[in-house]
């Protein structure tokens, strides 16, 4: 079982940085996990760039999902909605004849610095994920306030928070199961 974390935040020191790492490492025992970091060098979606043949990096992006059996997604919210990065990653990803994120199971985070837990991009993403028909979990993860839920050294110490997460891991990995035993 292999669950892919995608973070919608390029900067290293980003709380949904963080949280996919403290969501990662929350994972039922037998997951395998990885990441792809490299969303700040995939190139704005083009049609005419689909047409001549992906960019080595969308083929990376694309491989590394069509590799995992789930996803795990976290999203900053930018005035209300996802990052730039994270929707070009999805839109790259929903694109050509083989619709790798359609079917796929999906959890959703989101951490910010302000009251709504980013909210505005966990429901933009997840609006992208159903229109690719991802099989998007219900259950999100938002944490509010994060320089409350994180240490310094953006270590996640909320428990609740930690509650919160661990057990969306054990619902995203509970459904790529039921999937890849459906596909058997």
């Amino acid at each position: 079982m292999m669950i892919l974390g995608l973070a919608g935040s390029l900067r290293g020191a980003s709380y949904n940085r963080a949280l996919l790492r403290a969501a990662l490492e929350l994972a039922p025992g037998e997951v395998q996990t990885q990441t792809f970091d490299a969303l700040g060098a995939l190139p704005f979606y083009d049609g005419d760039l689909e047409a001549a043949g992906h960019p080595a990096i969308v083929d990376e992006l694309r491989q590394a999902i069509a590799s995992a059996d789930a996803l795990l997604i976290t999203t900053p919210e930018y005035n209300g909605d996802t990052s730039g990065v994270l929707k070009n990653a999805l839109d790259w990803a929903s694109r050509g004849p083989v619709r790798l994120l359609a079917g796929m199971p999906v959890a959703v985070m989101g951490a910010s610095p302000g009251g709504n837990g980013a909210q505005g991009g966990i429901e933009s993403v997840v609006r992208t994920l159903r229109r690719t028909r991802s099989d998007v979990l219900d259950r999100v993860v938002a944490v509010p306030h994060a320089a409350e839920a994180f240490d310094e050294a953006l270590t996640l110490t909320d428990p609740r928070v930690r509650d919160e997460v661990a057990q969306l891991m054990a619902e995203l990995a509970d459904r790529a199961r039921a999937t890849v035993a459906l596909a058997a």
